[in-house]
């Protein structure tokens, strides 16, 4: 038997497993860049939500269609996995169809439900495809999805559609092999949507049918491993980080904000409670965030999680206006600058050198940063659970803490709060008067 093309096949799996753990391990390194966070608490609750959010795909059913394509698409990446897993044996072995000894009739059943899927995963990459570049729906068209995320999410669709065709394509070839008892070709699977490709092949040489089935199965199995590896650079991406996402969400209800303990013993020793600061708590070196190592490595998860499916920017109130904030910017951003950050420490030997640029300003306006209402839309909308606002959050507080420029209103507000007991520029003693006004 000859073993070359095994060996050749176990060095392109180690070699794909290597790039894919050393990407892995360098976004581990990026996210540990953000500051701690307890999200330790109720596990319970959080595995239920990982279940019903991410696995269970939940809050995809807000848009009834193309939620259905997507669970589709999502089944078919997670059932045809088990394929996968047979190929890699196969291809480490010299095997053919491994499985179907160990799993008898039930094979032909799973590898006919491969195929059905495979189809409807055809079908249903044809329909994303057709809604951002036929329809071209508006949230698609945004300007932070020109360039590279445009053609960033086309290329997932044609990596799908291609995985898909050559795997309907292998397992059509690999029929008619069996069929004409082809050595090393056992009778194993149904091929309910292969068999109906067979026309395109059956006039062929058997020969030749055998060098179009091998082509057709390593171009498959090596696309696959592409494809795992583009997944750091790409949206998609969120097909790993998805399930730690929703597990380490913010389980609080929406609009309730987290009190900073330094804010509050600052203002407590200000009103003369000099004994208010607990011996374990240590002022920072700064309020709120400019930058991404000001954010929490929770904060830093969710950009790389992002899809950029723009369902928050699609409710946010400011956006829907014509404001310049974009929620799904605001996660863009802060990946983008992550990974300037994380490529800045690797070139230099694990020490960052000042860039002189930072989050704010560079990436993410003042404007964008004020234009939001804090209304949380974008976060109930997002299907697994970004949470853009507690970005915001924290950068707007290094603007009003950090660097005193909070819009005029807001100042004015806030001067009036604290002279008059109200946010209006009117004297508390007298607040009664509009009612003599009306006797």
């Amino acid at each position: 038997m000859d073993i070359l093309p095994n060996l050749l096949f176990s060095f392109i799996l180690i070699l794909a497993f290597y790039f894919f753990v050393n990407n892995i391990y360098k976004l581990y390194k990026n996210i540990s860049l953000g500051k701690s966070v307890n999200r330790s608490d109720n596990r319970k609750k959080r595995i239920l939500n990982m279940l019903c959010v991410a696995f269970g795909q939940s809050k995809m059913g807000a848009k009834p269609i193309a939620g259905i394509l997507h669970i589709i698409v999502y089944v078919g990446f997670i059932i045809i996995n088990i394929e996968l897993l047979e190929i890699v044996v196969d291809g480490i072995l010299g095997t053919h169809r491994i499985f179907a000894d160990y799993m008898g009739e039930l094979y032909n059943y799973l590898i006919g439900s491969f195929e059905i899927l495979a189809l409807l995963v055809l079908i249903s990459v044809i329909f994303f495809w057709a809604r951002r570049n036929i329809l071209k729906i508006e949230r698609f068209w945004k300007p932070e999805m020109k360039n590279w995320p445009k053609k960033d999410a086309d290329l997932i669709l044609y990596f799908e559609f291609i995985i898909m065709t050559l795997f309907l394509l292998m397992n059509s070839t690999d029929s008619l092999l069996q069929d004409n008892n082809y050595e090393g070709y056992v009778k194993a699977g149904f091929f309910p949507i292969s068999d109906l490709l067979k026309p395109l092949f059956v006039s062929f040489d058997i020969n030749y049918l055998f060098i179009l089935e091998r082509s057709f199965w390593w171009m498959h199995i090596i696309l696959i491993f592409i494809f795992l590896n583009y997944l750091y650079y790409s949206k998609h991406l969120h097909i790993l980080l998805a399930f730690p996402n929703t597990y380490y969400a913010n389980l609080n209800i929406k609009g309730m904000f987290d009190i900073d303990k330094n804010i509050t013993n600052e203002v407590k020793l200000m009103l003369g409670f000099e004994n208010s600061n607990d011996q374990n708590d240590q002022v920072p070196d700064k309020f709120g965030a400019s930058d991404v190592f000001d954010l929490n490595w929770v904060q830093l998860m969710n950009s790389y999680s992002c899809t950029e499916c723009g369902r928050c920017s699609s409710v946010c109130p400011a956006n829907l206006t014509g404001k310049k904030l974009s929620p799904r910017k605001i996660m863009m951003d802060t990946r983008d600058r992550l990974e300037e950050v994380g490529s800045n420490i690797f070139k230099n030997k694990g020490k960052f050198v000042s860039d002189n640029k930072q989050l704010l300003n560079n990436y993410i306006t003042k404007e964008e940063l004020w234009a939001c209402t804090s209304c949380n839309a974008c976060v109930e909308a997002c299907p697994i659970e970004i949470d853009p606002l507690s970005i915001i959050m924290d950068m707007r507080k290094y603007l009003v803490m950090e660097k005193s420029e909070a819009p005029v209103d807001l100042n004015n507000m806030m001067s009036n709060i604290e002279n008059n007991g109200a946010p209006w520029p009117f004297n508390n003693q007298d607040r009664m008067l509009w009612t003599k006004e009306n006797n």
